[in-house]
């Protein structure tokens, strides 16, 4: 427990011209009056134009119906084929009803109270308010000014497949060893104190959006919130009792992060919110450092290890598609390149070196991939963001070396409000429902022991 709070700690360092018009107009007959008239600088100034109303393009909408849909493939089946795959033989059905269950939890949970708390209103920068729980006013021709041109059902759904991802990507540093029940009320939980409230401070209007922090699909919300979260759950958790992880079926696990990246497709061009240039550029920045992620993830694991992995080689493109995902519609292709490069090389060296000598068991790897790339990427956007790419974002080479800071301190208020929330869920799941399984439900396998099942009946 000591060495958890330590590591906490150490985290948190890191209209008057009208009227004078009417008065005039009455003296158009005298010659003052006239003179006055003809003269511009007497001449009230022109009323400003009412704002267009808002109106669905149906470009926008067709793309990004297709945008939410892909966002889920990435959850079901991507995500769980992913973390099922590695999973051990007797573990594997276990690790993919978590990510199964978690996407049915946060989407009752999103049309509830998640959606209005993170984009509806801004209370003190923190928080939405609750105007629009259970989709309160929410109809078919409804837009909201976050996404002027597609319904706001559709922006609602396509965030709230960005809500259930994050959840379930911390569940890779918690399997095969977890209870179900544990899992379930950390999915309502965490959602509610950790994913909400960021989500709000980036893209809700929120503080460090008002700061000007760049998170263009999420390095902040999803990536660290929930690499964070799997690093503080499993120093809690404490070790398997069978570390040794080899994987059951390494088909599914090649199969799932194809899945991944097609979906990513998605995540970071649907986030650009309309058929546009950034989402161009959003989509082949994601391809070209996802593919320069696994090459040299490939290539230093193959220096490292003599011989080149396939589980390496779909870790290494995962590892590009975090990296990216905070910088793909601020950044050009050199950014994306190198950023690609900087984070095949950086996880590996997380995942193969840091882990073994620190000893925590973050069984999927959920840290050294989503936090340790997402970190990467989200810092990496504040020196990479290119104007001529997206005139929203400008970064230190670029002329603005303060969006460098800006990005430092969202990431640091990130991971310490994370690592602080994460622990504290776990000490309320700990006293009421219980963490770990019993030690012969973990060696039986958690398929039988949680579920009465087998992923492989032979």
């Amino acid at each position: 427990m000591k060495r958890i709070l330590c590591i906490i700690l150490t985290l948190s360092f890191l209209g008057f011209g009208g009227l004078l018009f009417a008065e005039e107009a009455k003296k158009i007959d005298s010659p003052t009056s006239s003179t006055a008239e003809q003269s511009p600088a007497a001449q009230p100034a022109p009323a400003p134009a009412a704002p267009a109303p808002l109106k669905i393009d149906t470009g926008d909408t067709a793309w990004m119906i297709v945008a939410t849909a892909l966002v889920m493939l990435m959850s079901i089946p991507g995500l769980a084929l992913f973390y099922g795959g590695i999973a051990k033989k007797k573990d594997s059905l276990n690790t993919m009803a978590m990510t199964f269950v978690t996407f049915c939890i946060v989407s009752v949970l999103w049309v509830v109270y998640g959606y209005s708390l993170t984009f509806s209103g801004d209370i003190g920068g923190i928080i939405g308010d609750t105007s629009k729980l259970m989709l309160s006013g929410v109809v078919a021709n409804s837009i909201t000014d976050l996404a002027k041109t597609i319904p706001e059902y559709i922006f609602i759904v396509f965030q709230l497949t960005f809500a259930a991802i994050t959840v379930a990507l911390a569940s890779g540093a918690y399997i095969e060893r977890m209870k179900f029940s544990a899992w379930v009320l950390f999915c309502v939980l965490w959602m509610t104190l950790a994913y909400v409230p960021v989500a709000h401070w980036v893209w809700g209007n929120g503080f460090l959006a008002k700061m000007g922090a760049l998170d263009f699909a999420g390095g902040t919300v999803v990536h660290i919130n929930a690499g964070i979260a799997a690093l503080v759950g499993a120093l809690v958790l404490g070790k398997r009792r069978e570390k040794s992880l080899l994987p059951s079926n390494l088909t599914l696990v090649v199969t799932g992060a194809g899945l991944l990246w097609f979906g990513w497709f998605g995540f970071n061009a649907g986030s650009a919110l309309g058929a546009n240039g950034i989402a161009g550029a959003a989509f082949i920045n994601t391809n070209t450092a996802t593919a320069m992620a696994a090459v040299a993830w490939m290539v230093v694991e193959w220096m490292h290890s003599k011989k080149p992995t396939v589980l390496g080689l779909a870790s290494g493109a995962v590892a590009g598609l975090v990296a990216i995902t905070p910088a793909a519609g601020f950044v050009n292709i050199t950014g994306s390149l190198i950023i690609g490069l900087l984070a095949g090389l950086v996880a590996f060296f997380s995942v193969a070196v840091i882990k073994p000598k620190l000893g925590y068991d973050d069984t999927l790897d959920a840290f050294g991939i989503h936090g340790v790339a997402g970190t990467l990427g989200a810092i990496l956007t504040g020196i990479f963001a290119d104007p001529s790419i997206n005139e929203a974002g400008k970064g230190l080479l670029y002329g603005n070396p303060g969006q460098l800071l800006t990005q430092l301190i969202a990431v640091g208020v990130t991971v310490v409000y994370t690592a602080v929330i994460t622990f504290v869920i776990f000490m309320i799941i700990k006293a009421t429902v219980g963490l770990r399984v019993d030690a012969e439900d973990e060696i039986t396998g958690l398929d039988e022991s949680q579920h009465g099942e087998k992923a492989y009946n032979f």
